[in-house]
């Protein structure tokens, strides 16, 4: 059950941010951000260890503003052999000093987004405490199942691809953009997908998609 503890964090999530979204080849925007919160949702760790959270982040700072998905995870202790993926730490009002990750490194949150595209792992709201965000979609076509492992992590201009030893791949989509009819639909060959609302530069709430799920073609 995800709980929402109403304190501080120093620095706060967009301050770690906004030091580290120009480091990835995915940001589009000027060299220093001008961040704003647009969305986003929450998942459950099942051990009730980590803090798992998909955040959608405005940025003002280029030709134009952008919306980006950026997926984070909380720890009260460093990951191993994560290194490369800490955002920063903070110091929370209440558990105390958080290891800030890019949760498509973080196996925990992982397994939970494979576990929402097959339909075991109910989203949360970013913001209340213990309830259901009936805004966030998945599909998948058939039963599955969808890898929990994904230990293959590659940045691209516009994604993350994660892969299972399998083949099967979970695209992170960090550009977003929305559905042009307001209803998302996957890509032609996506396996399945989740979807999601945010709030656009004009005030509009819309949807999009937000991950992928590509599967290998079969064995000839």
């Amino acid at each position: 059950m995800s709980v929402i503890h109403r304190t501080t964090l120093e620095p706060t999530k967009l301050e770690l941010l906004a030091g580290w979204l120009p480091t990835r080849p995915w940001y589009h925007g000027g060299p220093l951000p001008r961040l704003g919160k647009a969305g986003g949702f929450r998942l459950d760790d099942p051990k009730g260890e980590v803090g798992i959270e998909f955040m959608v982040v405005r940025d003002d700072s280029g030709d134009g503003p952008v919306c980006y998905l950026v997926p984070l995870t909380y720890r009260a202790a460093p990951l191993d052999g994560a290194d490369e993926a800490l955002v920063g730490t903070a110091e929370h009002g209440v558990l105390g000093r958080r290891w800030v990750y890019d949760a498509c490194h973080d196996p925990v949150a992982v397994a939970e987004l494979a576990a929402l595209v097959e339909g075991r792992a109910q989203p949360q709201a970013q913001s209340v405490s213990d309830t259901p965000d009936h805004e966030v979609s998945r599909a998948l076509a058939g039963e599955g199942p969808v890898p929990a492992e994904f230990p293959a992590v590659e940045d691209g201009e516009e994604h993350t691809e994660l892969t299972a030893p399998d083949g099967t791949v979970l695209r992170v989509l960090r550009t977003l953009h929305p559905a042009p009819d307001g209803a998302p639909q996957a890509e032609p060959g996506a396996a399945g997908h989740v979807a999601g609302a945010w709030d656009a530069p004009d005030g509009a709430r819309v949807q999009g998609l937000m991950v992928l799920l590509l599967t290998p073609p079969p064995a000839p």
